[in-house]
């Protein structure tokens, strides 16, 4: 039973690494020596391997990683072409745009910024890791704050923000504009405009 215990732990460590997981680092996570490692990691590769199913364990030197079979791979390719040239809408594009280049923001500003309801839109992003929640803005009703997230960097090829783009004096200068004009209205405890904005569809 202990021997099943530790190999479905090996399954479960190379499974959510989605890389090749050295043996040293097995027997560092499972306080074994790396030959019983070895031993354990040979054999549920092989039970792995014997399974009529979509994946198989390999060996790659002293790493050990999870990967789809041979036969299935017109299937998995197809998957994820799909997913890859599923392009953001211009809408999309615009909010994350303002997001980028002003986050933390809240919603209100967003919205302040497109001149048009932007939830949708947000909630889109969110599903695609590009945005997230960044805490909430100390103000009355303590409105939620958005920023980019690692996906967005890899997506964009870039291994930080400040990588992006400079924008032009102006157009930085009337974002930060709207940014004030829309803190100063929560501060008041003032609706923005955005509440009888036209609702906005598209994603």
């Amino acid at each position: 039973m202990e021997i099943k215990k530790y190999q479905a732990a090996i399954e479960a460590v190379v499974f959510a690494s989605g890389e090749p997981v050295s043996v040293a680092r097995l027997a560092q996570v499972l306080e074994l020596d790396e030959d019983t490692v070895v031993r354990l990691a040979d054999d549920w590769a092989q039970d792995v391997n014997t399974r009529d199913g979509g994946i198989m364990a390999v060996k790659l030197e002293d790493s050990y990683q999870l990967c789809t079979r041979k036969e299935h791979a017109g299937y998995v390719r197809k998957a994820m072409d799909i997913r890859r040239n599923v392009p953001l809408s211009q809408a999309a594009m615009e909010v994350l745009a303002i997001v980028a280049y002003n986050q933390p923001v809240t919603r209100a500003f967003i919205e302040q910024v497109r001149g048009v309801d932007c939830g949708a839109v947000l909630q889109g992003l969110m599903t695609k890791e590009l945005v997230e929640e960044k805490g909430r803005l100390e103000l009355p009703g303590r409105p939620l704050l958005y920023g980019t997230t690692a996906t967005f960097l890899r997506s964009f090829s870039i291994s930080s923000l400040n990588q992006l783009p400079p924008l032009p004096e102006e157009e930085a200068g009337v974002r930060d504009t709207t940014l004030d004009e829309v803190l100063e209205q929560q501060e008041e405890g003032e609706e923005t405009p955005v509440d009888n904005l036209p609702e906005q569809t598209a994603e």
